[in-house]
């Protein structure tokens, strides 16, 4: 799987193309173009577990506009994806048709978990 965590520059030990792990932070935006299409499904899941052990309720994925294929991949993921409540296309402040914001259902307690009064 695809590691959760990218430095801002690219140095020859995180090459995203030599099969290694690809560091990316966890700040609620995903960019894909640094990713192969057959990574996307891999990519999607681990940021979002990673955004819900951090705490964001919403992501936005940027898949760019081009032919729209990867757009489509991504929402037809986003669909099937057990902790997505809803998504949208981005505005003209967010990326367009060039990005997909999707809001996170909020996590459960684990069953047996103590309530604070």
């Amino acid at each position: 799987m695809a590691s959760m965590s990218r430095d801002a520059e690219e140095s020859p030990e995180n090459n995203p193309r030599d099969g290694g792990p690809v560091r990316i932070p966890i700040s609620g935006e995903l960019d894909l173009h640094t990713f192969l299409p057959r990574e996307t499904a891999q990519v999607i899941d681990a940021y979002i577990e990673a955004c819900l052990e951090r705490g964001i309720g919403a992501v936005r994925i940027i898949h760019g506009k081009g032919t729209g294929t990867l757009r489509e991949t991504v929402h037809a993921h986003l669909r099937r994806h057990a902790s997505v409540e809803s998504f949208r296309l981005g505005d003209e402040t967010s990326g367009g048709w060039g990005a997909t914001l999707a809001r996170l259902k909020k996590q459960q307690p684990p069953a047996g978990a103590a309530c604070e009064d």
